[in-house]
């Protein structure tokens, strides 16, 4: 990974957003969401010999493989809830944010329902 590169990018697209807020504020906006979308496409294609590394380590194990997944679609929701929040609060929207986040916390307490399920069925033998 090449971070000089990615730090370059991000500052890059921050000055270009600040010199342009200074004649067209409402084309900032947009300089700041295609360079964190840039960044976030970057950085995913960075990221995905990792991801296919720690699904083959997990394969290995005994039912470690459902674990894994799970963990690494709730890390998606995240970074893409995490990533459209801090959007929405850099274009001074911040209820929107607020209900960006809300939505991240729920979608992964939806995914997860299927985990917390099965411990409680454990529970549930090991009482018996």
């Amino acid at each position: 990974m090449n971070i000089i590169a990615f730090v370059g990018a991000g500052i890059i697209g921050a000055v270009l957003s600040v010199v342009l807020k200074q004649y067209r504020p409402e084309y900032s906006i947009y300089i700041s969401l295609v360079t964190g979308m840039i960044m976030l496409g970057a950085l995913i294609l960075i990221i995905a010999p990792i991801i296919e590394s720690v699904l083959q380590l997990s394969e290995l194990s005994e039912g470690g493989f459902k674990y894994s997944e799970l963990l690494l679609k709730c890390l998606a929701i995240c970074y893409i809830t995490q990533l459209a929040s801090e959007s929405c609060k850099d274009a001074g929207e911040g209820s929107i944010a607020a209900k960006i986040d809300f939505a991240g916390k729920c979608a992964i307490l939806l995914l997860s329902m299927p985990l917390f399920t099965e411990l409680v069925n454990i529970i549930k033998n090991l009482m018996a």
